[in-house]
């Protein structure tokens, strides 16, 4: 007969008096039983974990010291070993981690990979991890899937990513090492009714936390491979979870087979360690006297995986694994609670703050097998004793920590919460209240209509009982960039490892020694995502400027997870930077607009020119091949700001600017007839393309383009907007083709014709916009608008305004205060010269100041003479100037006195600059 034999009959007869037959709720009593047995018997003794268990890590600790195996397989990704040794210089909790940013083998879009394993002090594995790494002798061997094989075995749909509460862990797909959970919803919603708990969490900690810390091992392990039965059996079994679940087991007894045979090692001294759920497994592979199958183990792909560690905390592992907030931090509660009573000596790494070097054990006893099972399930549970210090302590402390927040609680309150967590802990039938009832007693007597401050109650208790503690990772754990950034770092005098923000300020003048600091902090603010990590209070980093003084807010230390995946890219921050730069350039939709920013970003924040070229040859080759102007806008800004900054800076142009330049020249003359008439390129657009090539047309030309495609593409446009053809008529002026007077002329009409009124301000929008080619034409657009708003009758303007402010704002809200500057220079400055003010292009020529008037006569001389021969040039920029007027006669000799009597009085009244020059010329003609 089995050992369980007695506890399967009962369990029979129990499902023939409850269920009328022994159907299947005797199957699955007794298949639970069945399952116990099987586990216990295997020749590898398995130890049953559930995550973040304080009951298995006490467990662990216990069963380490009394057997002392030399090898313990562990469930955990077998690619993550390495990782294990650096665990001495962190501080708990942390997460290991496997990251992958080139895939090869897998859909790109499920790029960026990573796979994170945290790790805890009240933890089983940790447990493990500490006394196989700090005992001579002992090998740890990590048996699960690699990091690999978990997106292999993956869906073929894009990883479900977790809530942006994940915290520290990110995007990160988490590695449950010993999740217990009921996969079954109906029987959690069963299980949380009955037990008058809200969430799993609390069901845990209530029905198998309290009983299982202090019992013995032979109890907790067979305890804890019944539940891991029951849940395996009460789940749906068309689940693709279970398939993969069972490929762990079959891949994981694979593995300790082959050590097995490859190291000859006793399996009556290894121990493995695994969830409860993986150790009542029904797979074929199950036992080292399972026969051979034709399970094999697929290949990894051809990713380059990385591996390190980040920091973690108690809020990351919950939100990651679904568990209730606060839970992790009451479960460390009570595992350094139950440290603290003694009983059990832990296992700590060596060279961690919180270790102490364990005592040396006793030989183990042989495992002598027994039926604690049967016991445990007939008695009842052992009612804990009321621990009044503590509980008199947590209600005093809640009212101390809830005044500090804002909360007007009291000696009462206590009281109050004292009484209430007892009264609520027999309600439930619970003789102790857990910190889930004084947590909801807190809230009931403590908490009213509104919070005060930030914290709730509920959030103030979970600070009370444990907090959120965040790890760190070491130093010398950390990669070579990271540890590179702190170095650099050093001349500011702060220790930048540290969890805190630290306000730099720099004097760049005063101190130029810490301008190398300055222009890291830039690059890192470049890189790292998050804002918060280093964030520029004043100073700015842009082409053209350079800061006198900056102000940064620093806090890589409460970011070190950027900080350490930057690390998995490269060396130094520059290399991880330049290595982007070229991705984003080769990227299949990348744009010109791209690559020039690139262009800029390589000049800011690398120097040099050799990153620079490569990436400016690429932004022609992206420019040469676009069929869209969606960038144009952007494209023109950037190739603007580039030119000015390369004139300043460089003796001459650089070879790519040029072909840029020529390229663009001929690839928009070209685009343009067709974007005038396309109903998918906007107003903006096309004035990008004309500003362009009217800005770049003398460099253009002087490398070769030719003005007639300027000219032809003009000419074949015929757009329909209203927008686009004001766009047209300033290309027209702009050429040359269309004067002055005829645009006035054609702004009068449209402003008579009742029908196109309405929509006269997508016109002025598009004139507006168009002084990005023709800046001339700025006296005119405000002449334009002055005379609309003179002109309309108030029934119609003022229906007409909104539309017009609104659609300035929308299409060329940077070109506006150039509009208003030239306003400012052309009406009054005063409110007396108001009335007395004439509008310039309503004055009569010679009336008023300001009218360019021809002078009776012009004196003689060699300008003169020349001006006189060849008349064509000055006729051409008076008219583009709008000067109207004739030429006067040429007087022989000196001018007539007072032919000029502005000029003579002006003479008069500052006679010094007239005797300066004077004295240059005299000195001049005596050398």
């Amino acid at each position: 007969m089995s050992l369980f034999g007695a506890l399967r009959e009962q369990l029979n007869d129990a499902a023939e008096t409850f269920a009328g037959s022994p159907g299947a709720l005797s199957e699955i009593l007794t298949g639970m039983v069945d399952d116990v047995d099987r586990a216990l018997g295997e020749r590898l003794e398995i130890f049953p974990v559930c995550h973040h268990s304080p009951a298995s890590a006490l467990a662990m600790a216990r069963r380490l010291r009394e057997k002392q195996p030399q090898v313990i397989y562990l469930e955990l990704c077998e690619d993550l070993r390495p990782l294990l040794d650096e665990l001495r210089t962190c501080k708990l909790p942390v997460a290991l981690q496997a990251f992958a940013t080139d895939l090869d083998g897998f859909p790109e879009s499920w790029g960026p990979l990573s796979v994170v394993a945290p790790i805890t002090e009240a933890s089983a594995e940790y447990q493990a991890i500490a006394y196989a790494l700090d005992t001579p002798g002992v090998e740890l061997v990590l048996v699960d899937r690699s990091s690999d094989h978990v997106f292999q075995w993956h869906p073929r749909e894009e990883p479900g990513r977790p809530a942006e509460e994940a915290g520290l862990h990110g995007d990160a797909v988490g590695v449950e090492i010993g999740d217990l959970r009921p996969r079954f919803a109906e029987l959690e919603e069963h299980l949380l009714h009955h037990g008058k708990v809200r969430h799993w969490s609390e069901w845990w900690d209530q029905y198998v936390e309290q009983p299982l810390s202090g019992a013995d091992y032979d109890t907790y392990r067979q305890v804890m491979v019944l539940i891991g039965s029951l849940f395996r059996r009460l789940r749906p079994h068309d689940s693709a979870k279970l398939d993969r679940d069972e490929d762990r087991e079959r891949y994981m007894w694979t593995r300790m087979r082959e050590h097995l045979a490859a190291t000859g090692a006793d399996p009556e001294r290894c121990l493995y360690v695994c969830g409860a759920f993986h150790a009542v497994s029904r797979v074929e592979e199950f036992g080292l006297d399972a026969t051979r199958t034709d399970f094999d183990i697929s290949p990894r792909t051809a990713t380059n995986w990385l591996y390190g560690l980040i920091p973690s905390s108690h809020s990351a592992i919950e939100a990651q694994f679904g568990l209730a907030p606060g839970s992790v931090s009451i479960a460390a509660a009570t595992y350094a609670k139950a440290v603290t009573r003694g009983g059990v000596k832990p296992y700590a790494l060596k060279g961690q703050p919180s270790s102490k070097r364990p005592a040396k054990a006793k030989p183990a006893a042989p495992l002598v097998p027994a039926d604690q099972l049967t016991g445990f399930l007939s008695r009842p549970p052992e009612r804990d004793p009321l621990d009044e210090a503590e509980l008199l302590g947590w209600c005093v402390d809640i009212v101390r920590l809830a005044r500090r927040n804002g909360y007007l609680s009291s000696t009462a309150d206590a009281i109050a919460v004292y009484e209430t967590s007892i009264l609520l802990a027999g309600i439930r039938g619970r003789a102790r209240p857990t910190p889930y009832d004084f947590q909801d007693a807190a809230v009931t007597c403590i908490e009213k209509d509104t919070v005060p401050g930030r914290r709730d109650v509920r959030r103030l208790c979970e600070i009370l009982l444990g907090g959120d503690r965040i790890g760190e990772v070491g130093y010398q754990s950390l990669p070579p960039l990271a540890q590179d950034v702190f170095e650099r770092l050093e001349p500011l005098g702060f220790d930048m490892k540290k969890r805190a923000v630290h306000r730099v300020l720099l004097d760049l003048n005063a101190t130029p020694e810490l301008r190398p600091c300055s222009q890291l902090l830039w690059v890192l603010r470049r890189l790292m995502p998050d804002d918060h990590a280093v964030r520029p209070i004043m100073g700015s980093k842009q082409l053209g400027e350079r800061s006198i003084q900056e102000s940064w807010d620093v806090a890589l230390g409460h970011h070190q997870r950027a900080l350490i995946e930057l690390g998995y890219e490269g060396v130094t921050v520059e290399q991880v930077l330049e290595q982007r730069l070229r991705r984003s350039v080769w990227e299949p939709k990348a744009t010109a607009a791209d690559a020039l920013q690139a262009v800029e970003e390589a000049i800011l924040f690398l120097g040099g020119r050799r990153v620079a070229d490569e990436l400016g040859a690429r932004a022609v080759d992206l420019l040469a091949a676009e069929r869209s102007v969606d960038d144009a806008p952007d494209v023109l800004r950037r190739i603007r700001r580039l030119l000015a900054h390369y004139r300043a800076s460089e003796p001459a142009l650089p070879e790519w600017c040029e072909r840029f330049v020529t390229t663009g020249y001929a690839q928009y003359c070209t685009l343009l007839p067709t974007a005038f008439v396309a109903e998918d390129v906007g107003v903006r657009q096309v004035a990008a393309m004309l500003g362009f090539l009217s800005s770049m047309e003398s460099l253009a030309l002087s490398l070769g383009c030719d003005r007639a495609q300027l000219e032809l593409a003009v000419r074949q446009s015929h757009p329909e907007t209203p927008g686009k053809i004001a766009l047209l008529w300033a290309a027209q002026f702009q050429l040359g083709v269309l004067a002055i007077a005829d645009l006035r002329e054609r702004c009068a009409e449209l402003l008579d014709n009742p029908l196109v009124v309405p929509s006269f301000p997508q016109y002025l929008s598009g004139f507006v916009q168009a002084l990005e080619a023709a800046p001339a034409l700025t006296p005119f657009v405000v002449e334009v608008i002055s005379g609309a708003f003179a002109k309309l009758p108030d029934r119609v303007l003022l229906p007409w305004l909104p539309t017009l402010i609104e659609t300035l704002r929308k299409e060329a809200p940077e070109l506006v205060p150039i509009l208003i500057r030239e306003a400012g220079r052309t009406f009054p400055a005063t409110l007396a010269a108001v009335d007395a003010w004439v509008a310039p292009w309503e004055r009569a020529p010679g009336d008023g100041p300001g009218v360019r008037t021809a002078p009776a006569a012009v004196t003689g001389g060699p300008v003169a003479e020349l001006l006189a021969a060849h008349p064509a040039p000055s006729d051409a920029v008076a008219a583009l100037l709008g000067c109207e007027g004739g030429w006067a006669p040429l007087g022989s000799g000196d001018a007539a006195p007072g032919a000029a009597p502005e000029v003579a009085a002006l003479l008069a009244r500052h006679p010094s600059a007239a005797d300066a020059l004077a004295g240059v010329l005299c000195a001049a003609g005596k050398g």
